[in-house]
């Protein structure tokens, strides 16, 4: 049977992180994961976990100013004290709450001094990640949604990952940015499965339920169960509504 995490940047963010966690359990999902928590007790969202037997299962490094756009450090050539300051904090922030994994983002940057500054900053968040037992996770993101955005390509991600060469980074891919770009999601699947660390997905093209859309997530969700996989897949879409008027896909899918 297919397994779900509630992502919790997308589903219930009218509620604080702990009762969030608290809905997602009452709705049946499997695990949760979340974008940034950090203005949120570790305290608080580790007692809701307990509460609800439920997993954290990721979280994401901090975005910069997110009032002048930023949307991530570690590709930002000048500010590694910075992104590395957001990587620590992330990766403390996970062992607090029992989180596997921290998704280091790169932010808007282009060009060889970029690629050199993310490779450098995730050879850092790899050598202590791996120190704690965690895995550090790089997602391209699409253009549509994150004009200028560094990492944009399951390709550049796949070739970042081979010349870090650590166990503990993995690609994360999201169905809905790799069809949104790349066509067909489960010839992707199939080709980056060695190195992908967590699943994501949502409805092509609005990031909707996965209901409807371009994708067939029967397909795919099916695609992904051949390979025996065993992790919950991530629900990171945008519910028109409240989260539980969204959630009509889990029974079927699941």
């Amino acid at each position: 049977m297919t397994r779900f995490s509630a992502n919790l940047g997308f589903l219930w963010t009218d509620r604080a992180l702990p009762d969030a966690i608290r809905a997602a359990h009452t709705a049946g999902f499997d695990a949760v994961e979340c974008h940034w928590p950090y203005d949120i007790a570790t305290g608080d969202v580790a007692a809701a976990l307990t509460e609800t037997g439920l997993a954290m299962l990721g979280l994401n490094t901090r975005r910069g100013d997110v009032a002048t756009g930023e949307n991530g450090l570690a590709a930002l050539p000048g500010r590694e004290d910075e992104a590395r300051a957001a990587i620590d904090e992330a990766l403390d922030y996970a062992t607090a709450i029992g989180a596997g994994a921290v998704h280091v983002m790169a932010g808007k940057a282009e060009g060889e001094r970029a690629h050199r500054t993310f490779l450098d900053n995730l050879h850092y968040a790899c050598t202590h990640a791996a120190r704690r037992g965690q895995m550090i996770l790089i997602e391209p993101l699409n253009p549509h949604d994150a004009p200028g955005y560094f990492l944009n390509t399951t390709a550049q991600a796949a070739a970042l990952i081979a010349q870090i060469d650590s166990p503990a980074l993995r690609l994360m891919f999201d169905c809905y940015h790799v069809g949104r770009t790349e066509g067909d999601v489960i010839a992707r699947l199939r080709a980056l499965w060695p190195i992908i660390g967590h699943i994501q997905f949502a409805a092509v093209p609005d990031r909707g339920a996965p209901d409807h859309g371009d994708l067939d997530y029967r397909a795919i969700f099916a695609e992904i169960a051949a390979h025996a996989w065993d992790k919950p897949l991530g629900a990171e879409y945008r519910p028109i509504g409240k989260t539980e008027d969204s959630l009509g896909w889990m029974a079927e899918f699941g």
